[in-house]
């Protein structure tokens, strides 16, 4: 594979990528990054390509590419995960791969022989791990929109409650609600992997995803398609080996489930080792401990893949309720019952669907302006992310257009604009 060559070029690919859907803030680890994945052609098609979603039509017209020229391109990135095709209403769109999800996840899915995966994941791990650049770019600022939620692990939450428990926050619903299904590599057990820090059992491959992702992931070879009783049947297996159900951050056709796992997952790393605890939006369960029933035997502190659990020195278990995501782990591993899950005092914000969500996270990030206004090559277009971009980062701003006042409101009236 060919590499693009010069600074100045990925520089410019950089600060794009920086202003899509996650920040991902310009380092030597990233510039590293871009050289090794894009060629100097691609890094080109992807500066001139719109922001959001665009078709064939679109992307030619604003980057003035030829079409033969254009589709062959476009298809390569598309297998690289450079770029993702989507189709809705038969009709397939394109847009550019962020950092998360995407760039990492679908890099490090891949699985050919020829590829230079070891590298790729030396890279990505650095890059992740650099004075907390990335998590402090995404996470820092008390943000309350993540791409990914917990889901409660059905059987943890206490009966009383289960009826509470919707079937957006179930992993078997979210399975039975799909049409077609597709388990690939994990992207973080991957990297672990290659860098010698994988300590668990939980198999590579085990990363699932739904409808229109799957088919993305099995078109371009990254997941092989399963059957809705195979995926049923991981589900449980990751449930009994004691992973996290981390889910797409939407309410309405979910794209996928990660099963994590305490040592390999980055977003779970995110809370345990740099402390960030808004990293993955948390379920609407918490857990909670009947101190009658407890045997203070430890094994909830020695389950918690985030080290939300202390045992104090009396021998009695402590739960950080500011670190809990309400994943259920835990409860599952207490013999007595004596620890559940049960229903947080105030419910959490899941987006309804992928557009609200994507326009919560962007705004969260400064970045929503690019995808009001998505043509880089317009100079209307940039006077207008300009001056835009500037009133949507003023803290007031962004406060009353995240509140529970003006939320619904706003979203509404830029869905009429779509």
């Amino acid at each position: 594979m060919g590499h693009m060559v010069g600074k100045d070029l990925c520089r410019k690919l950089g600060k794009k990528i920086d202003g899509l859907t996650m920040r991902a803030p310009w380092n030597e680890t990233f510039y590293e990054i871009l050289k090794a994945l894009y060629t100097s052609e691609e890094a080109d098609l992807l500066i001139k390509m719109p922001y959001g979603l665009a078709t064939i039509e679109l992307v030619e017209n604003t980057t003035k590419y030829e079409r033969s020229r254009l589709k062959r391109i476009l298809e390569q990135m598309c297998s690289k995960g450079l770029v993702l095709d989507v189709q809705l209403k038969d009709k397939i769109f394109y847009i550019p791969s962020p950092i998360v999800i995407g760039l990492f996840e679908f890099t490090l899915m891949r699985a050919d022989d020829d590829l230079n995966t070891g590298e790729w994941a030396r890279l990505f791990h650095e890059y992740f791990e650099q004075d907390n650049t990335f998590f402090k770019a995404n996470f820092g600022h008390s943000e309350k929109i993540s791409p990914l939620r917990t889901l409660p692990h059905e059987g943890a939450v206490e009966m009383t409650e289960y009826v509470e428990v919707l079937d957006y926050e179930k992993a078997t619903a979210v399975a039975e609600n799909a049409k077609k299904f597709a388990v690939g590599i994990c992207s973080c057990r991957h990297e672990k992997l290659h860098i010698g820090e994988k300590k668990c059992d939980a198999p590579l491959e085990n990363c699932s995803s739904f409808d229109a992702s799957a088919d993305y992931l099995i078109r371009h070879n990254m997941a092989k398609e399963i059957s809705r009783t195979e995926m049923l049947e991981s589900l449980a297996r990751s449930k009994e080996m004691g992973l996290v159900f981390n889910a797409d951050n939407v309410q309405k056709n979910v794209s996928f489930i990660c099963n994590c796992c305490g040592c390999c997952c980055n977003i779970l790393l995110g809370i345990s080792k740099y402390g960030y605890s808004n990293v993955v939006v948390t379920s609407n369960f918490i857990a909670e401990g009947n101190e009658d029933t407890c045997l203070d035997c430890g094994t909830c502190a020695e389950s918690c893949p985030i080290n939300a659990i202390e045992m104090l020195p009396d021998a009695s278990p402590k739960i950080d309720t500011s670190l809990c995501i309400g994943c259920g782990v835990c409860a599952l591993n207490c013999e007595t019952g004596a620890l559940r899950l049960v229903k947080r005092k105030q419910r959490v914000l899941h987006p309804e669907d992928t557009f609200e969500k994507l326009i919560l996270q962007c705004l969260e990030r400064g970045t929503l302006q690019n995808q009001l206004f998505g043509n880089p090559q317009s100079i209307t277009h940039g006077f207008m992310r300009a001056v835009v971009g500037g009133f949507l980062r003023l803290p007031p701003v962004k406060k009353a257009l995240m509140s529970d006042s003006l939320r619904s409101r706003f979203l509404t009236a830029l869905r009429q604009m779509a």
